[in-house]
């Protein structure tokens, strides 16, 4: 999918070397990349680095400016895919609010159709990129007379929707890029569009890190110098620790506006030449250099669906130099069927090869690997020491053979089993999938058996899953039992760092078997997740509840340190007046009800989590997307029906809704078929062509191919040299062509329909 975008893009750039902007120019026509940057960058080239708007050509005969008529001759022909022409931006606002470790992103534009006719349509495609774990959280839309809001409704209205319209094109072309489709928009007509997400903050030794996709290409910058170009950035920080925040860096020139204990304020504005070529970056700390801890209480907000009180703690690791690590047991878990084979298993094994370098010497280790069966590095623990890491990583590079079948569960029992006996020593296991398997709530179950009887320190059960086939509940399932970690990859582009991001966080425990005390006394409780994870050195710990009753004043949060000497320490409360916590931990929450929905085939939990996502306009696994047109429509003196309202000018108008679905985007819960047919692990899935597609593909390629390789200035130039009878040799020469082009295509239908038609 993102390949297609990229390829259509291309084209798009393509055509647009048809436009016509005049001698007052300010920037130079689009410039394509040789084929040397093409080939260094083939996997990104062409996708959205910043929110991003293209206009859908499916006739390339449209293409013009809109005001300055060029009047070239008519290209005939379709673009089958359709191209992207990327549209001129003409002002962009970036909002960004912090709050703990999460970000609420708004970016608000202009952009105009500046590539098709007056009298021409085309619809336009948004493309939005987000960061860190972004989710989206709503598209608006506005253009003369029209307006376009994107909503959730529940699946069941979703299913019922789709019986009488057609799903249209809309969802993440990548798992951090999301597109939504505007249809049949005027050429010259002006987008103002408004999209907000969410994204985390990441984090790394006390310090916060914030990146936004920003970088506009060039080609999106208004050709008309008259246009004014205006770049606005705001910025606010409320780290809640009520300590000094302190700016570490900045991609852009904020002005700082306000600074209060743990607030930050800035904003930049200013008349750019070019939109900004760079992400946007912050960074901030926050933190001191010990474990510390606050715990905020808040009300419900009026229209939430859960009236009980919320509250919310945090943990900073601080840096963690004097404090003694925990000794650490870990065993590997791997699925090598046939499904992982080539890159998703050499970057699973570069990846354990470089966390088992990381083990100190008084470390333990264990791998195993599993398909049908399952295979052992060595019958017992293994200490980690540079020979036996050695021998480990040559028995990998050995033994990661893949293999059918997928048999999850016995080589769960037996990692619990080796790790039963650990005394002072943090076990962990750490397992890998791609696929999806039948019994996975006996599996769960089985596991909370194991675990329950494993002692007051049980192995944690960090869990990586593969692709959009593995059972993603399942896993983040798992990990919660066992106060585990879960990590996702959707495509095979970050297998490896993703995977070194989930070893570096769980080796870098600094606290376990946290609890907060005195809780007891409260009417009733309910903590996300229920099993409060260990505190890592890689991440800061945010937990977020509901409760009833009367809240302690005085708390404390109590755990284990890496000598397994008790920590204790008090939690400052305080009252989170201008932090929204029911939006900042939303995502976390419905994901977690989700798991534990799955789990436990709750229809009252899967209900409460269709509301909750409605409200906070999370996407989830029970909703659906939707896409309400509101067109504005002179009132006439018959129309009695429809909701009436004053327009602008002061005339009677109608307006007219309409319901658009959008495709179902989520990830779903895994796919049983699919891993028993060993189908790679990757986003989105590849559908054959069928008979039709190709002869319209064939058919329709011709005259955009030559578009694309010559401008038509250029040939109308050639012509006006040739003589007479040059031009009777080409036109016999371009006949016989267009016969062969012809018959080719006939005889590529007959073979996609088998030769019976």
């Amino acid at each position: 999918m993102a390949e297609d975008f990229a390829r259509a893009v291309e084209d798009g750039l393509k055509l647009a070397k048809r436009i016509y902007f005049g001698n007052d120019r300010a920037v130079a026509a689009p410039r394509l990349a040789s084929p040397m940057e093409r080939a260094a960058s083939a996997a990104h080239a062409h996708l959205p680095t910043a929110p991003m708007v293209y206009a859908v050509i499916h006739e390339p005969g449209i293409v013009d400016n809109p005001d300055l008529p060029s009047y070239q001759p008519h290209v005939h022909g379709r673009c089958d895919p359709p191209a992207l022409i990327p549209l001129q931006l003409n002002a962009i606002e970036l909002d960004v609010d912090c709050y703990l470790d999460t970000a609420l992103v708004t970016v608000t534009g202009s952009w105009r159709v500046h590539c098709v006719m007056g009298s021409k349509r085309c619809d336009c495609r948004i493309a939005i990129p987000m960061g860190e774990q972004g989710s989206i959280l709503g598209v608006e839309v506005e253009i003369p007379r029209k307006s376009y809001t994107t909503q959730l409704i529940t699946a069941e209205d979703g299913h019922e929707l789709e019986k009488t319209a057609q799903p249209q094109s809309g969802g993440f072309l990548k798992p951090n890029i999301f597109t939504i489709t505007i249809p049949q928009v005027d050429g010259g007509t002006n987008l103002s569009i408004k999209m907000s997400w969410s994204q985390k903050l990441t984090y790394n030794e006390g310090e916060f890190f914030l990146d936004i996709p920003f970088h506009f290409p060039e080609y999106v910058t208004p050709a008309v110098k008259k246009i004014s170009k205006r770049e606005k950035i705001y910025l606010s920080v409320n780290a809640g620790t009520g300590t000094e925040v302190l700016c570490k860096g900045c991609s852009h020139p904020l002005k700082e506006k306000m600074r209060n204990a743990g607030k930050l304020r800035f904003s930049y504005e200013a008349d750019v030449l070019k939109w900004s070529n760079t992400d946007f970056s912050f960074s901030y700390t926050a933190s001191s250099s010990s474990i510390v801890g606050g715990l905020f209480l808040q009300s419900a907000p009026v229209q939430d669906v859960d009236q009980r009180e919320i509250f919310s703690f945090y943990l900073f690791p601080g840096k963690q130099q004097r404090t003694k690590a925990f000794k650490r047991e870990v065993v590997f878990v791997v699925d090598i069927s046939k499904s992982m084979t080539g890159k998703p298993l050499e970057n699973v094994n570069n990846a354990i090869s470089a966390a088992l370098s990381k083990l100190n010497p008084g470390d333990s280790f264990n791998i195993m690997t599993f398909s049908d069966d399952t295979s052992l590095f060595s019958t017992s623990m293994e200490p980690a020491t540079p020979d036996t890491v050695e021998r480990g990583i040559e028995w990998m590079n050995k033994n990661f053979v893949v293999a059918d079948g997928t048999n999850v569960l016995p080589p769960l029992e037996k990692a619990v089993e080796m790790l039963s006996n650990t005394r002072g020593s943090l076990p962990m296991i750490f397992f890998v999938t791609d696929g999806s398997v039948e019994d996975e709530r006996h599996i769960c179950d089985a596991m909370k058996k194991r675990l329950a009887s494993a002692g007051s320190v049980c192995p944690r059960i960090h869990t990586f899953g593969l692709g959009i086939f593995c059972n993603h509940y399942f896993l983040q399932m798992l990990a919660n039992l066992s106060r585990g970690q879960h990590e996702s990859v959707y495509n095979t582009d970050h297998i490896e760092e993703r995977l070194d991001k989930l070893f570096t966080r769980a080796l870098s425990t600094v606290l376990l078997n946290i609890t907060i005390e005195p809780l007891q006394n409260l009417d009733e409780i309910e903590v996300y997740p229920s099993n409060i994870p260990d505190l890592t050195s890689a991440s800061p710990l945010m937990i977020y509840g509901r409760y009833r009753g009367k809240f302690p004043e005085n708390v404390k949060a109590n755990g284990l340190l890496g000598d397994m000497s008790s920590f204790s320490a008090d939690l400052t409360v305080q009252s989170a007046k201008d932090i929204p916590l029911d939006k900042v931990f939303a995502k976390n929450v419905i994901d977690l009800l989700t798991a534990k929905a799955w789990f436990s085939e709750d229809k009252q939990l899967i209900e409460k989590i269709t509301k909750l996502s409605i409200q906070t306009g999370v996407p989830s696994e029970y909703t659906r997307m939707i896409q309400l047109e509101n067109t504005e429509e002179a009132l006439k003196p018959s129309d009695t029906g429809g909701k009436k309202q004053t327009g602008r000018n002061g005339e009677k108008q109608k307006l007219i809704s309409r319901t658009i679905p959008l495709q179902n985007f989520g990830i779903g819960f895994g796919d049983t078929t699919v891993t028993r047919e060993n189908v790679p692990p990757g986003f989105g899935e590849q559908r054959a062509p069928d008979a039709a597609e190709k002869f319209v593909k064939a058919a329709s390629s011709c005259c955009v191919s030559l578009c694309n390789k010559c401008c038509c200035m250029c040939c109308v130039q050639c012509c006006t040299k040739l003589n007479d009878q040059c031009v009777l040799v080409f036109t016999q020469l371009f006949t016989a062509l267009a016969c062969i082009a012809c018959f080719e295509c006939c005889s590529n239908v007959c073979c996609a329909c088998g030769g019976d038609e």
